[in-house]
């Protein structure tokens, strides 16, 4: 079972994983509990999936397009972004388009080949929920959010880039170092 941070500290995951059958076909749908299902096994049983007992999260693929939800995104618990591998970065903007486009406020977990060097990008990104890779260690991954005291750039987490933000900090409006 692999470690998972939410909200920058260690939790218990309530939320069974479901992965698509050895053999590619769909997984085993549990009648109760709660669970996170493939995008695809979401589109293809959204009936079944909804009549059974346990909160629903869905889970997308760093190819599939979050607009497949639709008007769906409310009814879920979590979403979750599969990094298939640590060099696919597309998990990051399929985040982002999540919180700002889709106005995604709930859980919005990184999962698959989730590692240390990742964590402070994520989280920048909106991702509030990291359910690291196999091996990885847990502290050593919490660390990762104080990588860095600062960052330039606008984020999820911060709208504002750092020469707004100590333009407004600074006492007449003017920034000078």
């Amino acid at each position: 079972m692999a470690n998972l941070i939410k909200n920058r500290r260690p939790a218990a995951d309530p939320w069974q994983l479901l992965e698509p059958a050895a053999d590619g076909g769909q997984p085993v749908i549990p009648p109760h509990g709660d669970i996170i299902v493939p995008l695809v096994t979401w589109l293809e049983q959204r009936d079944t999936l909804l009549s059974r007992s346990g909160r629903l999260g869905v889970w997308l693929d760093s190819d599939e397009e979050p607009a497949l939800l639709g008007d769906d995104l409310r009814l879920f618990g979590v979403v979750a972004v599969n990094f298939s591998q640590f060099t696919d970065g597309r998990g990051y903007s399929i985040a982002r388009l999540l919180r700002e486009r889709y106005g995604w406020r709930g859980e919005l977990r990184a999962i698959g080949d989730v590692q240390r060097d990742q964590l402070f990008y994520l989280a920048r990104c909106g991702f509030d929920a990291f359910a690291l890779r196999e091996g990885e260690d847990l502290q050593s991954a919490l660390s990762a959010f104080g990588d860095f005291s600062e960052a330039y750039q606008a984020s999820v987490e911060r709208a504002q880039p750092l020469f707004r933000r100590r333009i407004l900090a600074s006492s007449d409006g003017m920034e000078w170092s």
